[in-house]
This record gives structure tokens, C-alpha cells and sequence, in this order.
């Protein structure tokens, strides 16, 4: 009887846990994320429109299109969340207290495109105190900032990969030029660490010190680093990081 109850009281559980997922997945702001995203997508097939000849710029078109379809991002994202993640609680009840609110509004300002736009020559030099230095310091450890970073970097190198690859049959050789790319993740990873400081004192600059504090605390927790993992491997999902756009499943219709 007892371990009837406890199977009932699991099957009971899946449900909550469930929308716990889907309740993080809003509180964390990746819808607004992936809007960011597509935004900057189309701003760059739009650079790219008068610079390319009319075929490969047909071709990196319908490749970014079919493998950054919203709700195909969305999905993938979700359900490598679901799978790394086994209990959303702990982040969602961070990211839903007035703090975690700050903190994704910060981060969503960022990766705006009038914000892209204004330092697309780079982001400004930021003075700061010793003590929330240090504190940037220990955040861009905790966080997989300049990882996150590399995948979006290969994700949409992957689509110039891909239509290369539809133009030149056999240049690469099966999934080469994915794999090519993969071999860079190192070195954009070096590349991005390299003003990362300065990169999340800019993002972070409305949280007075005390919340800056408090933020590093949650992602250095064991709670924290689990919800980072998590979402790294949700980015490098949900973009469709190394996988070639002939494997990827057709992007969903409607909701």
C-alpha cells in the first residue's frame, strides 16, 4: 500500500513540475530572448541582401529560416530544458522574486536591437568600485556567459556552413563543416573572455551592489549551477548548435 501511494504521489507530481518548467521558461525571459534573437537574424539577412548574389542569399535565407523558426527554437530549448533541469523550483523562485525580475529585464534590455545597435562598435569603458569588480569577477565565473556566447557565434556560422555545403556538394563531406565549426568553440570562448568583465558591468549596472551580490550567491549555488547548465545546453539546442539543417526536423506549424 505504501508504495502504491508513493507511485500515486509521483504521478501526481509530473503535472506541477510540468508547468514548473513552462513557468521558468517565461519568468527566465527566453520567449523575449529568442524574439531578441530573430530580430538581429533578420537584421543581418537584411545587411547581407545587397552584399551576396541573389542565390546565396536565397540559400542563407531558407537555411536560417527553417533552422531559427521560432517555434522550432522553442521547442528544442524546451525540451533540452526539461531534460537537464529535473527540478525548476529552486530558479523559478529566483527569477520571480523582485530580484530575478531585475536581473532578466537587464539582461533582455541588452539584447535589444536599439541596443545592438547603439554599441555595435563596442560597448563603453565601465568605472566601478573594487569590490563590485571582484563581484563581476565571481559572476562571470558562475555564469556560462562566454559559452552561451560561442554557441549563438556557431549557430549562425552554421548557417553559412550549411549553405555553402547546398552550393558545393562534397566540399566538406557529410557533416565536415559543422565539425569544422565545432573546432572553434574554444577560440571564440578566448575571444569573448576577453572583455567579459566589462560586457556584464554594462548588462548589471542598474543592480546596486548588495543585488549584484545577492545574484552572484544564487549562481554560484548548487541550485544555480544547475539551472545554468541547463540553460547552456538549452541555447545549444534550441539554435541547433552542430547539427547540419538536412537532420533537423521540419519546423513545427502554429502553437
Amino acid at each position: 500500500m505504501r508504495v502504491l501511494s508513493i507511485v500515486l504521489l509521483l504521478f501526481l507530481s509530473l503535472p506541477s513540475l510540468a508547468d514548473a518548467q513552462i513557468q521558468l521558461y517565461q519568468a527566465a525571459g527566453w520567449p523575449q530572448q529568442r524574439a531578441h534573437f530573430n530580430d538581429a537574424l533578420s537584421a543581418a539577412q537584411a545587411r547581407y541582401r545587397s552584399s551576396l548574389p541573389p542565390a546565396v542569399y536565397q540559400a542563407l535565407v531558407n537555411n536560417s529560416n527553417q533552422r531559427f523558426a521560432p517555434l522550432a527554437i522553442d521547442r528544442r530549448a524546451q525540451q533540452s530544458l526539461r531534460q537537464n533541469l529535473l527540478d525548476p523550483l529552486p530558479a523559478l523562485q529566483f527569477f520571480q522574486s523582485e530580484l530575478g525580475r531585475k536581473v532578466v529585464a537587464a539582461e533582455l534590455l541588452a539584447t535589444h536591437r536599439d541596443q545592438l545597435a547603439q554599441h555595435a562598435e563596442g560597448l563603453p569603458r565601465i568605472d566601478a568600485s573594487a569590490t563590485r569588480r571582484l563581484l563581476i569577477r565571481h559572476l562571470a565565473q558562475a555564469l556560462p556567459a562566454k559559452e552561451a556566447g560561442a554557441e549563438v557565434s556557431l549557430a549562425l556560422a552554421g548557417v553559412a556552413a550549411d549553405s555553402l555545403s547546398q552550393m558545393l556538394p562534397g566540399l566538406f563531406g557529410g557533416d565536415g563543416a559543422q565539425s569544422l565549426l565545432n573546432s572553434q568553440r574554444q577560440r571564440l570562448m578566448e575571444q569573448i573572455g576577453t572583455d567579459l568583465d566589462n560586457t556584464l558591468l554594462h548588462v548589471y549596472r542598474e543592480l546596486s551592489d548588495p543585488e549584484l551580490e545577492e545574484f552572484v550567491g544564487f549562481a554560484q549555488s548548487p541550485e544555480g549551477q544547475a539551472y545554468y547548465l541547463a540553460a547552456l545546453a538549452a541555447i545549444r539546442a534550441g539554435l541547433a548548435v552542430g547539427q547540419s539543417s538536412t537532420n533537423l526536423e521540419p519546423a513545427p506549424q502554429g502553437i
